[in-house]
């Protein structure tokens, strides 16, 4: 592992996949969405477009699959599936509670910044009871550019009061982490290897950990 000596004085989580482990369920949702039209799941369409914005996702989605519906009604049978199996199936990932009560007890802002709509963020944060750690949201939606433009981290940061280069970006997926990179932030990613792998993001970040808890290990040496 690279040596980490940033002290953020604050943080910006990445949601899908980094806090909770939620790239299972929102796979649940698309399969029954590509059930219902014929379609069956395939690998090698869906990689490139993780991390993506919903619509934009689901663009990618409709011209690989050869979909005949719009991205608007494609986009309101997702959110529906996702919105009931949240509650049901999302889980935290590992060290996040921790990590975020850690935050939390020593006072340094956490804002999320994460290319789902704000419905699904909002539903995720309360099945979790995370409403108090986070000062804002910010989905994809809010900004011109989803991810990897650095449009998203930007955002938060400003919302936060920070400048990127006094933010750390927390991320996943290798088009998030070039998000968080691209716009000046130190980048950790923590892979969820359903999707990519640690070597996708050498050319990203040299921070590449196992686990929130290894954010945490190398925060408390602040």
């Amino acid at each position: 592992m690279t040596t980490f000596d940033f002290c953020p004085r604050a943080i910006i989580f990445d949601m899908d996949g980094l806090l909770v482990d939620s790239e299972p369920v929102w796979a649940i949702a698309e399969t029954a969405l590509l059930e219902s039209r014929g379609k069956a799941w395939d690998h090698d369409i869906h990689r490139p477009l993780i991390g993506l914005r919903m619509r934009d996702f689901l663009a990618g989605m409709r011209t690989g699959y050869g979909l005949s519906d719009s991205v608007d009604v494609l986009a309101a049978d997702v959110l529906g599936r996702m919105i009931t199996l949240i509650p049901e199936r999302v889980m935290p990932r590992p060290g996040a509670l921790e990590l975020l009560d850690y935050l939390q007890a020593r006072g340094i802002p956490c804002a999320i910044a994460s290319s789902s709509p704000m419905p699904v963020i909002d539903a995720v944060v309360a099945s979790q009871g995370w409403d108090q750690y986070f000062e804002t949201h910010v989905c994809g939606d809010d900004v011109t550019h989803g991810k990897p433009a650095p449009d998203i981290y930007l955002e938060a940061a400003r919302r936060l009061g920070f400048t990127a280069a006094e933010c750390l970006a927390l991320e996943d997926s290798p088009n998030g982490s070039r998000a968080g990179v691209a716009a000046g932030m130190v980048t950790i990613a923590i892979p969820d290897l359903s999707h990519t792998t640690r070597e996708a993001f050498a050319a990203i970040t040299p921070y590449v950990f196992d686990s929130l808890h290894d954010v945490q290990t190398h925060l408390e040496q602040c």
